[in-house]
């Protein structure tokens, strides 16, 4: 069992879902240069689409989401201006989509004929392998008779539930409440339709969260058989977002408690067959994510672990960001500015970050480091070795000249020793804890 390092495990670094991060993203970067970036993009090259629905049925308190609550005249303009930025970013760019994600928020906040519609503006729109993953997160609570036929026959085939917890008691504090009956539920209604690749999300360090409470949720998650399963640790970042004020700083598990809760993630799910893919992603051996992490191809991107690198990440949907070379770009986060651009047939782009060679170079090595555990470091980047020595004195790491490779004791640090590497993180920053 990994040691608990307090000093370690409390510290906020980045989730490294980018590199370099949000935190950099400023407004010098425009729609000219998201226009560029698309423009790079080749007939063959394969890209990989996330459309950012930013609407749930109803707002639970832990979410750090861009998310409001579903109204039907929002909805039907949401999906107006969505289908009409769909139709100017497949103007400009040329790419072969092998993968699409829908995120959120909740998809699902928008109804599966309209889900359905969508789709079908893509497939319209931009050229989509006839082996394109579809993926998409879904709220279980607002999963009604008939949606997963009508997401089946639109090409869905991967959804990812939002789980988080069966703890009544944890559910009630996170103004969550969805009982087993109901996961099991949507389940049988997604297998029965035929999507079999059913991902579950969890959460550990939520408030009055034991790590009895995790075990029990895994175990019970366990029982539905997913094909993979995240386990996200809480960010309680209250003077940020202002619904998680809401959660009392007293009611929340302290950093040796949440220590206990990624261990026995960690612990219960190995137990049941499935692989450890980075430090909170879990797969059954057959699963995509399961052989890409085996054959070293395992990615991280906005969705976290990912199977298909791509030439381009590409999103869609106000506050959506795109990934290209050299450019990382967020379109306008506000609703009534976002609408106002993708019906005037404007890209979206408002701010962003230039991706330097070194900022390549740095996220080359975080990268392989969150994914394989291993990296070798260039040696214009030799000075960050130095700093990883008081990991390698706690037993976290080995180095070998320009080696690095993470220990078992390692891997829960992960986050925390890639940021080694981060050239950016100097000034205090709103992030997570590192466990």
């Amino acid at each position: 069992m990994p040691i608990f390092h307090p000093d370690l495990a409390a510290r906020p670094v980045p989730r490294y879902t980018s590199y370099p991060t949000a935190a950099q993203f400023h407004p010098g970067v425009t729609a000219a240069d998201q226009a560029r970036a698309l423009a790079a993009v080749q007939p063959d090259d394969p890209i990989a689409l996330y459309l950012h629905i930013p609407f749930c049925r109803q707002i639970c308190w832990y979410c750090g989401c861009n998310t409001g609550v579903a109204a039907s005249d929002r909805m039907r303009r949401y999906e107006k201006a969505l289908r009409n930025e769909i139709a100017t970013v497949a103007s400009l760019c040329r790419g072969r989509v092998t993968a699409i994600n829908f995120g959120g928020g909740s998809p699902n906040a928008l109804a599966a004929p309209v889900l359905a519609r969508i789709i079908a503006a893509l497939r319209q729109h931009f050229a989509v392998a006839d082996d394109v993953e579809i993926a998409m997160e879904l709220d279980p609570r607002a999963i009604a008779p008939g949606d997963a036929g009508v997401l089946a026959a639109a090409g869905v085939n991967r959804i990812s539930l939002g789980v988080q917890t069966f703890a009544p008691h944890v559910q009630k504090l996170i103004n969550r409440i969805q009982p087993y009956a109901m996961i099991a539920d949507a389940v049988e209604q997604f297998r029965a339709a035929g999507i079999s690749a059913i991902n579950f999300d969890l959460m550990y360090g939520l408030p009055g969260q034991s790590v009895v409470d995790l075990t029990e949720t895994i175990d019970q998650a366990i029982t539905l058989a997913p094909a993979r399963v995240a386990v996200f640790g809480y960010a309680h970042m209250p003077s940020a977002i202002p619904r998680q004020r809401m959660i009392l700083d007293l009611d929340l598990p302290g950093p040796a408690a949440r220590f206990a809760m990624s261990n026995a993630a960690n612990r219960r799910f190995r137990d049941a067959g499935y692989a450890a893919i980075g430090f909170d992603h879990f797969a059954r051996p057959d699963d995509s994510l399961a052989l890409a992490a085996a054959s070293a191809t395992l990615i991280r991107n906005f969705q976290g672990y990912a199977t298909q690198a791509g030439t381009a990440l590409i999103g869609l949907g106000a506050t959506a960001i795109s990934q290209f070379p050299g450019l990382i770009i967020q379109n306008e986060k506000h609703l009534a500015g976002w609408e106002a651009l993708a019906n005037a047939g404007q890209l979206a782009g408002t701010r962003g970050v230039a991706v330097s060679a070194d900022d390549a170079t740095r996220a080359a090595v975080i990268e392989a480091l969150l994914c394989t555990g291993r990296a070798e470091v260039p040696d214009h980047l030799a000075g960050a070795m130095a700093a990883l020595a008081p990991h390698a004195a706690r037993g976290l790491v080995h180095v070998h000249g320009r080696q690095v490779q993470l220990t078992a004791d390692g891997w829960p640090y992960a986050r925390l020793i890639a940021s080694t590497f981060d050239a950016h993180l100097h000034a205090p920053q709103r992030h997570s804890s590192a466990v």
